[in-house]
């Protein structure tokens, strides 16, 4: 039945949903407006931050030690991955980055599959953060509003690394001009490396803070990756600020959906996005530069 309570229960869950889209959009679009790789396996990226935190967590019963731990080892997964992978498919056709992409994710699934085995796990909240809050209006699980500052937190540091700092600034122009970044003598390629780890991190992150709320499974990161290009598509590719907007409108979208009927949720997702593409080819921030 649907009422006002779980109206507003819905939306919140739909913006503590939007905000984990916008952190692991964030990391898909820098990815792809700054090395014009779609990386497939952005949402093996998600799924590995979830185990590696997990793991961690399993070993020292601290969730800051599982963020840390987790965040850093896909990161290192993800700069590995691009020195030894991707960066050899630059220059190839967009066909072969899609392939290499995708294989990678299915490698990923099936290593983490191989250890750990296919059943679900489950990263407890810490306690603080455990039970519920009276908001005064309704009661809302604690840890889910934690969440939601955490990864708040999270995208604030992402924004001043890409618009405070000089990374961010190569970063930036790197989007907008790869051949005259590479023209002023920065070594693109350590850029590239750095990006991509950074990318890969924001998504891992996400899988360690989205954890708690939903169990992790080996095949956890192929709904997020759909959901993510999504986000991306509507937000405007290469957008920062795009991605946030695309991940909180695409979050109340499946959220309210699911209200009245989960079935429709996706449909109504794409439904979004086709009217955005539509109404703006580019996206409601991107620009007819990035492509």
């Amino acid at each position: 039945m649907v009422n006002w309570a779980n109206f507003i229960s819905q939306c919140f869950n739909g913006l503590v949903l939007g905000a984990l889209l916008a952190l692991i959009a964030s990391g898909l679009t820098i990815i792809y407006g700054t090395l014009g790789v779609l990386n497939l396996a952005h949402g093996a990226m998600f799924m590995l931050g979830g185990y590696a935190g997990w793991l961690a967590y399993t070993y020292t019963d601290s969730f800051i030690a599982a963020m840390v731990v987790g965040s850093l080892f896909v990161m290192l997964a993800g700069v590995v991955t691009e020195r030894l992978i991707i960066r050899h498919f630059y220059a190839r056709p967009p066909e072969d980055q899609l392939l290499v992409t995708f294989g990678l994710g299915i490698v990923f699934v099936e290593l983490v599959r191989f250890f750990f085995g296919s059943l679900s796990r489950t990263t407890p909240p810490p306690a603080m953060f455990q039970g519920i809050t009276n908001l005064g209006f309704m009661v809302y699980p604690t840890y889910r509003l934690a969440a939601l500052g955490i990864v708040a937190i999270a995208l604030l540091v992402l924004y001043f690394v890409l618009y405070k700092t000089r990374l961010g600034m190569i970063v930036r122009a790197g989007i907008e001009d790869s051949v005259m970044v590479d023209s002023l003598g920065i070594d693109v390629y350590k850029v590239f490396m750095l990006v991509f780890g950074i990318g890969a991190m924001a998504a891992g992150f996400a899988g360690i803070v989205n954890a708690p709320v939903v169990s992790i499974a080996p095949d956890v990161g192929e709904a997020i990756l759909v959901q993510t290009f999504v986000v991306v598509v509507i937000g405007g590719v290469g957008s920062f600020p795009g991605a946030i907007i695309g991940g909180l409108i695409a979050g109340e979208i499946i959220s309210i959906t699911s209200m009245f009927n989960p079935a429709y949720s996706y449909v109504m997702l794409f439904v979004a996005m086709t009217l955005v593409l539509v109404l703006r080819p580019h996206g409601l921030l991107g620009t007819a530069g990035r492509e």
